[in-house]
């Protein structure tokens, strides 16, 4: 049996999955949404680290988005609900903390799906490594493009997105922070 590459700071590839049970756990969780940002799945966001076949059971590791999230025991909970439903159980989820989930996780899928969801991505590499206050660039506006945006508050509905407005079309618009 061919073991999936488990380094956690490279993105999950699906396609290098050694079994059909894998592979269609993988899909299962494609489809499995983010209770806080329900625009993107849990793979999308990056916190889906490994899926293995483990004897007759799968397991799943998930990395939070930061340690205190409050919908973690709900995004686990998703996870076996949704792949007991595919028929894949029994289910096994470890939560891994180290390395810390990163910005730079978000698929290029889950950043469109943000964009149309009316939230602004968040950068790569070099701003998601920055500390908030030190991130200086003009966030774009996701309704219509511009860079003439303003930041009205650090935090949004939820602590992970900053709230902004775009000075060209008016609208608010909430900024996922890059970590």
């Amino acid at each position: 049996m061919v073991t999936p590459d488990l380094s956690l700071d490279a993105a999950p590839d699906a396609a290098a999955l050694a079994s059909p049970r894998e592979a269609a756990a993988w899909d299962v969780l494609h489809g499995v949404l983010d209770p806080e940002v329900p625009a993107l799945s849990l793979v999308d966001l990056g916190i889906v680290r490994v899926v293995r076949e483990t004897g007759d059971a799968i397991e799943v590791v998930l990395t939070p988005t930061y340690s205190g999230c409050p919908a973690t025991e709900v995004i686990e909970r998703s996870v076996i609900d949704a792949l007991h439903a595919a028929g894949l159980g029994p289910v096994t989820v470890r939560q891994r903390r180290a390395p810390a989930w990163t910005t730079d996780w978000i698929s290029d899928e889950g950043r469109r799906k943000l964009r149309e969801y009316g939230i602004a991505p968040p950068g790569r590499g070099a701003d998601a490594g920055m500390p908030l206050r030190f991130v200086s660039r003009r966030i774009e506006c996701p309704r219509c493009g511009s860079r003439r945006t303003e930041q009205l508050s650090a935090f949004g509905a939820t602590a992970c997105k900053s709230l902004h407005r775009c000075l060209a079309c008016r609208e608010p618009f909430e900024h996922f922070k890059p970590l």
